[in-house]
C-alpha cells in the first residue's frame, strides 16, 4: 500500500479544520487532496484525537504480527 505523504496528526488536524466551520472545498483545495480523500480520511479518522490515531496504529501493527505468527504456525502443522 503507498505511503500517504500526510501524517495521521495532520489528517486529525485537517478534519478538525471542517468541524471547525471550514468549507471541504477549500481545505482540500489548499492542501492539494480530492473530496474523495478527504472522505476517505473522515470515515477511518473521524471523531479521533492524536493519541487515538496512534493507538489504532499500535493494534494495527500488532495485528498483523498476530497473523503472520498465526500463519506460520498453521504451516508448520
Amino acid at each position: 500500500m503507498r505511503k500517504s505523504k500526510f501524517t495521521e496528526s495532520q489528517i486529525v488536524a485537517t478534519l478538525k479544520q471542517v468541524e471547525g466551520g471550514r468549507q471541504v472545498k477549500d481545505v482540500c483545495r489548499e492542501l492539494g487532496i480530492s473530496d474523495a480523500t478527504y472522505y476517505v480520511w473522515k470515515s477511518k479518522y473521524g471523531g479521533m484525537e492524536a493519541a487515538d490515531v496512534q493507538r489504532l496504529r499500535d493494534l494495527e501493527t500488532e495485528h498483523s504480527k498476530l497473523k503472520r505468527m498465526y500463519a506460520e504456525l498453521a504451516m508448520e502443522n
